[in-house]
């Protein structure tokens, strides 16, 4: 099994920013990738961004609504992987999931989920 464990959500303003931290523990061998989903009371899951986690040719994938204000990382070393949030706006607001995988997005593995709340 594999756990994951979300931090760094809080209030922030309109142009703000964030970083979310995600540690993975448990069989991490398993994990072929990491990534974010949001929701917001209501709505369905949506992906966010997601990465390798091993060094590969493949480039980290973002959603469109975030392109170029977010970006996505991970230190292999600490089982991590970071969500830099800049420019943030009002509807960026919502709980953030760590998910992992081992062949495929959304993988089996998700967090407990962390609050980020834009104000105006």
């Amino acid at each position: 099994q594999v756990q994951l464990a979300e931090s760094g959500g809080g209030l922030v303003q309109v142009g703000g920013s964030l970083r979310l931290s995600c540690t993975a523990s448990g069989d991490v061998s398993k994990i072929n990738a990491m990534g974010w989903y949001r929701q917001v009371a209501g709505k369905q899951r949506e992906f966010v961004a997601a990465v390798p986690i091993l060094p590969s040719a493949n480039s980290p994938t973002y959603a469109n609504s975030i392109k170029g204000r977010f970006t996505i990382s991970r230190d292999i070393a600490k089982n991590m992987v970071y969500l830099q949030m800049n420019n943030l706006k009002r509807e960026d607001t919502a709980v953030y999931y760590c998910n992992a995988a081992e062949l495929r997005f959304p993988g089996d593995y998700w967090g407990q989920g962390t609050q980020v709340t834009v104000s105006s």
